[in-house]
C-alpha cells in the first residue's frame, strides 16, 4: 500500500518562487508523498527553499528538473491538473476527494500524476490537454485563489485521508484502565463522607446533588489513575478541614485564607 503513494507524483510546473517548492515538498512529506517534478521552475532550489522545507530536503534534493510537461509526465497512467478556475471547455471535472480516490485506485498499477500550475496564470490550455481530468478545490468564490502550497496542502490530505479509507486505518486511543463499578462506588461513598465532614451541604439529604455529581463523573468515566487522584483531593480536603478546627492566626494578606466554604443549595 505504501508503493502506491510513492507511485503519486506531484507536477509543479513554472515555479517562479523557491520558497513555494520548499513549502509544497514540505506539504507532500506530511502526508507521505515522497515524488516531486520541477518543469521550467525560474530558479533551482535554493537556501530558501531549504528553508520552507523544515525537513522535506530529501524531496528536493531528488526532485526531478525538466524541460517540459510531457517530459516530466512520462510513464504516467493518469494525469489529473489542478485548476484555480472553471475553464471555458467542458473538462471531466473532480472534487479533491473524488480526485485523490482515483489517484489512489490507479497508483496500485502504476505511476500517476497530480499536476499544479504556475502560482500567477495556473496551467495553460495546451497543458491541461495532457490531464484526463481537472480536479478543482471548492473555495468561497469571492476569495478563491490559493497559494500553490496551500492548495498542495489540501490535495495531499485527501490524498492521505483516501489511502487510509482504502487500509481501513482508523485513529485508536490507547485502551484506558477505567475504574470498575465498584470501585466508583468507593469514589461515592468518600465524597459523601468528605461533603459532610467540610460542611459542602448534606448529602444524605440531597439526593439532587448525588445524583447530579454522580452523573457527572459517570460520563467523565475516569480512569483508575485518576479515581485515585479524586480520592487523594478528596483525602486531602478531609484533612484540611481537620486541621482547621485548631484556632490559627489569618494572614489578611493572603486571599486564600480569607475563602469561607458555603453550603449549596440542594439543586
Amino acid at each position: 500500500m505504501t508503493q502506491s503513494l510513492a507511485r503519486i507524483r506531484f507536477v509543479l510546473v513554472g515555479p517562479t518562487h523557491t520558497g513555494n517548492m520548499g513549502a509544497v515538498a514540505r506539504a507532500m512529506k506530511t502526508m507521505g508523498l515522497t515524488r516531486m517534478e520541477l518543469v521550467a521552475p525560474s530558479r533551482a532550489p535554493d537556501a530558501e527553499a531549504l528553508a520552507r522545507a523544515s525537513g522535506a530536503d530529501d524531496l528536493l534534493a531528488r526532485a526531478g528538473i525538466h524541460r517540459d510537461l510531457v517530459e516530466a509526465l512520462v510513464g504516467c497512467r493518469l494525469v489529473i491538473g489542478a485548476s484555480a478556475r472553471r475553464r471555458t471547455l467542458e473538462w471531466p471535472l473532480l472534487e479533491p476527494p473524488e480526485c485523490a480516490r482515483q489517484l489512489i485506485a490507479e497508483s496500485s498499477a502504476g505511476e500517476v500524476a497530480l499536476v499544479l500550475g504556475r502560482e500567477s496564470s495556473g496551467l495553460t490550455n495546451l497543458e491541461l490537454a495532457h490531464c484526463h481530468y481537472l480536479v478543482h478545490i471548492p473555495a468561497d468564490p469571492r476569495f478563491s485563489s490559493l497559494n500553490l502550497a496551500a492548495a498542495a496542502q489540501v490535495l495531499a490530505y485527501e490524498i492521505r485521508r483516501a489511502w487510509r479509507e482504502e487500509r481501513r486505518d482508523r485513529l485508536e486511543e490507547p485502551a484506558r484502565d477505567l475504574a470498575t463499578a465498584e470501585e466508583m462506588e468507593g469514589l461515592y461513598r468518600h465524597l459523601v463522607e468528605t461533603l459532610r465532614e467540610i460542611g459542602f451541604g448534606d448529602p444524605e439529604q440531597s439526593h439532587k446533588l448525588m445524583r447530579r455529581l454522580r452523573r457527572l463523573f459517570n460520563r467523565a468515566r475516569p480512569d483508575r489513575v485518576e479515581l485515585n487522584i479524586l480520592r487523594g483531593i478528596l483525602s486531602a480536603a478531609q484533612g484540611r478541614k481537620t486541621a482547621e478546627r485548631s484556632p490559627r492566626r489569618l494572614d489578611a494578606t493572603n486571599p486564600a485564607t480569607q475563602l469561607q466554604n458555603k453550603p449549596c443549595s440542594s439543586d
